[in-house]
């Protein structure tokens, strides 16, 4: 039983707990868009943006862009961090209905699990 309690995410943890939101600016793109960073999906954090954003004219998945990050601890400064976008699902039933989760992956803040 315990082992079906495994943390099953792509991301760890810690990375919602040190980031607030991600600013997304890319140079295609004429609008900067911040977002509230949430760990709501399956595939670890992912940002939740409006369906007829255009941002979601710029990203795919697999797409890595150097993102700017808003720490948790306002004494900490922001940092810039190439990012993954591992999916991007439009959620037509649930809690956020007409929105599309994208989720996020740092892959040079992943460490390889513990032996």
């Amino acid at each position: 039983m315990k082992d079906d309690l495994k943390e099953r995410r792509s991301e760890p943890r810690s990375i919602i707990d040190r980031y607030y939101s991600v600013e997304f600016s890319i140079r295609e793109c004429p609008f900067t868009y911040q977002f509230k960073i949430w760990d709501i999906s399956q595939k670890g954090i992912c940002v939740l943006v409006k369906e007829d954003s255009e941002l979601l004219n710029y990203i795919r998945v697999d797409d890595i862009l150097d993102l700017k990050y808003y720490t948790t601890d306002s004494m900490k400064p922001i940092e810039f961090l190439n990012t993954k976008i591992r999916h991007i699902t439009k959620d037509d039933t649930g809690r956020f209905k007409g929105l599309y989760l994208v989720g996020l992956s740092i892959p040079e803040k992943e460490k390889p699990p513990k032996k």
